[in-house]
């Protein structure tokens, strides 16, 4: 037992040395070396890897950053002050009563020279879109001129009916005026005396009639800016007649799409036709007939070069003398620069034009009334006006212009007498024709001359004064001619002085209009071209008006025109009216129906 307990000690001692041989010898062969390793790989980012900044972050200052307080001292002194402070509204600005606006109204006067007034203006608004309107006036006089052989009777009648209507894309007009005038050959010539058996014979009446068919039309988004048309005929009691066409056209068009900095250019395009017949001329029994077609274009553009202002432009023209075979081509300057020397307060301006003027019996008339329906009529051609000037304004109550031009002008018109078939004592001629009402020296026919003119034009306005303005212009003209002895009838200067006041119910206002002296003919004998100058002399014409305002809807006024009762002469032989006073009521509405 002992043996075999001996035995097995050993052989675990024996057992346990090896396994310690066996252990340390593997342990020194398998230890694992620590290295680095690099794994490269592509980073893929998600939502969930964001996060949220801070809407309001807060900063934590280290001590060297943080502010350092601001430690100070007042030293108060005592100032004299007389100021006290008062509390109290806002001041308003007074602007007055403000005045309510019709759209209708009829005026009633009656004058001294029994001399009846009618004026009305009536319109009505169809829809919301639309608009129908008539205007009448009426102005008489019975026998106003003192001192006359033949009556000076006169009247003018003018109706006037349009229709307005806006569509979706352009606005349209179209229209009628009619026209009555009525006038006396009454300014017999004082070289010659009369007989009462021949002013009796006399008819010394004349009548005009004038009606016009007229139209316009207003793109609201086009090249087009506004198209007129007007058709007229105007006739009198000696089978007078003129037939009247004339179209307009204003374009509009855009240069910024060549260039963003353009500005737009416009052209106005013109197109008139006038012809016109007298059934005799003054010195023959021969019609006088006449016909003219005129084209024209006028293109303009304006910019300006810091505050210099420059308008270039061109008015052409081709016109055709169709009674007369003659064709011809005009072209004349249109421009204007203007430099401000003081903004607003003066501008200096300098400039060139020039127009073709086609002459009508019917303007004729609306310039002096007693000519004869015998005219040779003509175009007027001024080649060219030069002019000068400055204008502006003082503390925007003071305005101001003044202008200097010189132009060269063929066919000026001028009006003189004509010479009287009878010597006083006769009213028929050798070949056994009665004397027409206008061939006693006692009508004017229209002369031409080609004419340099030099004017000088100067206006003021001062509205610096509550409910008060006042101003002033004056004109100067020197003429040379080239066939005629003077520019008749034409003064070389003429003025003018205004004035008006308003309150919330009176009202005023006056006009001085000064005429300086005008030559004119006086013919010594029967048809022939020998006549002496005479001078007319200068008038000064004051003219009042004023009224009174029960309210917005009634209104009395008062007009008093030649106020020094000066029997001057207009036109030689022809003395106007002496002081006339006329009063009247005035009533304004909104609608009649």
């Amino acid at each position: 037992m002992k043996k075999h307990l001996s035995l097995l000690v050993l052989f675990v001692a024996v057992f346990t040395n090896a396994q310690n041989k066996n252990a340390t010898s593997k342990a020194k062969d398998t230890i694992i070396k620590t290295e680095v390793v690099n794994v490269v790989t592509s980073y893929v980012p998600k939502i969930t890897d964001a996060f949220k900044i801070k809407q309001k972050p807060i900063i934590e200052h280290t001590k060297e950053t943080q502010k350092k307080a601001l430690e100070y001292q007042i030293f108060s002194v005592p100032v004299a002050s007389t100021f006290i402070p008062k509390s109290g509204a806002m001041k308003k600005i007074d602007l007055g009563k403000r005045e309510r606006l019709y759209p209708n109204y009829v005026s009633i006067g009656f004058g001294n020279t029994i001399s009846p007034m009618v004026e009305a203006y009536v319109r009505r608004n169809e829809s919301y879109d639309s608009e129908l309107g008539v205007y009448l006036s009426f102005l008489g006089s019975l026998d106003p001129v003192e001192n006359t052989a033949l009556s000076s009777t006169f009247y003018n009648i003018d109706l006037n009916l349009f229709y307005t209507q806006q569509e979706r894309y352009f606005q349209w007009t179209v229209g009628l005026d009619a026209e009555k005038d009525k006038y006396n050959w009454y300014g017999l010539p004082e070289n010659i005396t009369f007989t009462d058996a021949t002013v009796s014979a006399i008819e010394e009446a004349q009548s005009y009639n004038h009606f016009k068919v007229f139209g316009n039309i207003k793109p609201d988004d086009s090249f087009l800016e506004e198209a007129n048309g007007v058709v007229s005929f105007f006739s009198d009691s000696f089978e007078s007649a003129e037939f009247l066409v004339d179209g307009n056209a204003q374009f509009r068009f855009p240069l910024d799409n060549l260039y963003r900095e353009l500005n737009d250019i416009y052209l106005n395009t013109t197109l008139n036709y006038i012809g016109g017949s007298f059934a005799y001329a003054y010195d023959a029994i021969t019609p006088v007939d006449y016909k003219f077609i005129t084209f024209g274009v006028h293109p303009t553009y304006k910019f300006n070069v810091q505050d210099l202002a420059i308008q270039l432009g061109a008015k052409s023209y081709f016109s055709m003398d169709a009674e007369n075979s003659e064709n011809n081509f005009f072209i004349y300057p249109n421009v204007e620069v203007s430099y401000p020397i003081v903004k607003e307060l003066a501008n200096i301006f300098i400039g060139a034009s020039g127009d073709l003027t086609t002459n009508m019996y019917q303007s004729f008339t609306d310039d002096i009334p007693y000519l004869s329906p015998t005219l040779d009529m003509r175009q007027t051609h001024k080649k060219y006006d030069a002019f000068a000037g400055i204008r502006g304004k003082l503390n925007h109550q003071f305005s101001y212009n003044f202008k200097a031009s010189y132009a060269d002008t063929e066919n000026h018109p001028f009006f003189v007498l004509n010479q009287s078939k009878s010597d006083g004592t006769n009213i028929a001629g050798t070949n056994g024709f009665t004397f027409y009402g206008y061939e006693y020296g006692n009508s004017f026919k229209v002369v031409y001359d080609d004419i340099q003119l030099i004017t000088f034009f100067g206006e003021v306005a001062f509205d610096g004064i509550k409910n008060l303005t006042v101003g002033a212009n004056a004109q100067f003209n020197k003429f040379t001619l080239t066939n005629e002895l003077e520019p008749w009838n034409v003064p070389k200067i003429k003025g003018e002085v205004f004035a008006t006041y308003k309150t919330t119910k009176w009202y005023a206002g006056t006009n001085l209009y000064f005429v300086g002296n005008r030559k004119a003919r006086i013919y010594d004998t029967l048809l022939t071209d020998t006549y002496t100058t005479t001078d007319l002399k200068s008038y000064f014409d004051v003219n009042f008006n004023g009224g009174y305002h029960f309210d917005d809807s009634f209104s009395v006024f008062l007009n008093l025109n030649n106020v020094l009762n000066n029997s001057y002469q207009r036109f030689n032989n022809f003395n106007v009216q002496g002081f006339q006073a006329m009063g009247g009521l005035t009533w304004k509405f909104d609608s009649l129906f």
